[in-house]
């Protein structure tokens, strides 16, 4: 089966998902209306609406009734989207740019008076959008098998991307040099930077989300990548230390981690994780750690979809994609997990990459390297 076949058959698979909520829903006609440019890679089995990349929604949505699957956009994007970004299964409705409204009156059009589901409903009480059913929103959080093999792949360049920029890193890069490099490591292969974070030896203890500046690297830096293709998110965090590493701060972390990882297991609550880290940080006499930094959660078609909280009651099930991010000040571990049958499975996993066995698992050091070439 070609690419392009295997993807109309999950787009298939999606649309019968979605007909199957839209008719459990009841209240006779209706649709599903997906603005997101992530719901609009879901439903599209990895099509892009993304032009702006600041923006979570895109140049297209996604239409679904009982009889027609459309693709909602305007005269300016349609044959792109059609030639480069679709797969078979969709009709179009096209508008002027000068004509938005056209767009809204074939939805209510098509809804045929029926209700209209949407990931973003709109405000506007004559459109009388509701949320998509809960259901629907945990169903999309479990990959099928096409999904994960590109999620496979993405995160195996994401982490050659990552670790290609880090060997050529040096202590007199400003932080703007190793972010650009990243994000042209990126691109090379294919892949938005949707989230690039660098920072250097002073930055690093002081802040948790370091925005790259002028500032030039010094003695160690930290590279964070959200890597986004076909709609998926690839999450990773690595060190460079021109120098001795701080070996006992990775060890003690990789501690924490190793607890909230075993904590990940169909049929436990999200919340069970970030207690299962909590007690961890408690355990490293760290107790203050877990409120200094959102811990991450689920991932997949968003940097997180879900973050874990004390209550968060989402259950976990195999098929689900994780991103947790540990922290101490200055320290950091991140990678993408995929929960399968036989545990979890690292995506952003560079065998290349120096490592440690933490119960079984390889887990990423700090990569020591030469002040100089």
């Amino acid at each position: 089966m070609t690419l392009l076949q295997q993807r109309t058959a999950e787009v298939a698979d999606k649309l019968a998902v979605l007909r199957a909520h839209l008719a459990a829903a009841g209240g006779g006609a209706g649709a599903i209306r997906l603005r997101g440019a992530d719901w609009f890679a879901w439903a599209t089995a990895g099509g892009s609406s993304t032009v702006l990349h600041t923006t979570d929604g895109g140049v297209a949505e996604v239409l679904v009734t009982r009889e027609e699957a459309c693709i909602l956009t305007d005269a300016i994007e349609a044959e792109r989207l059609r030639a480069e970004e679709l797969p078979e299964g969709f009709t179009f409705h096209i508008e002027p740019w000068t004509e938005p409204e056209l767009r809204e009156r074939y939805v209510l059009n098509a809804a045929a008076g029926g209700p209209v589901f949407s990931d973003r409903p709109a405000s506007s009480a004559a459109l009388g959008e509701q949320p998509l059913p809960a259901a629907l929103r945990q169903h999309r959080m479990v990959l099928g098998p096409d999904e994960c093999a590109r999620y496979r792949q993405l995160g195996r360049e994401a982490a050659e991307a990552m670790s290609e920029v880090m060997r050529r890193a040096r202590p007199d890069w400003t932080e703007y040099q190793l972010a650009g490099a990243g994000a042209e490591a990126l691109w090379r292969r294919g892949i938005h930077p949707a989230l690039v974070l660098a920072a250097g030896a002073r930055r690093l203890p002081a802040y948790r989300h370091p925005v790259p500046t002028n500032e030039a690297l010094g003695a160690r830096a930290m590279l964070v990548f959200c890597a986004r293709r076909h709609g998926l998110y690839a999450n990773l965090t690595r060190f460079v230390s021109f120098g001795p590493a701080p070996l006992d701060e990775q060890r003690a972390l990789m501690e924490v981690e190793a607890t909230g990882l075993a904590a990940i297991q169909p049929g436990k609550s999200l919340s069970a994780v970030y207690h299962a880290l909590d007690a961890a940080y408690r355990h490293a006499d760290r107790e203050a750690a877990i409120r200094e930094h959102h811990q991450g959660g689920i991932t997949g078609y968003g940097a997180r979809e879900i973050v874990a909280g004390p209550s968060t009651a989402t259950q976990l099930e195999a098929g689900m994609a994780f991103a947790f991010n540990p922290s101490f000040a200055g320290v950091k571990i991140e990678d993408t997990f995929l929960l399968g049958p036989d545990g979890l499975e690292n995506l952003t996993f560079d065998p290349g990459w120096p490592a440690a066995d933490v119960h079984g698992r390889k887990r990423p050091l700090w990569l020591e390297a030469q002040a100089s070439s």
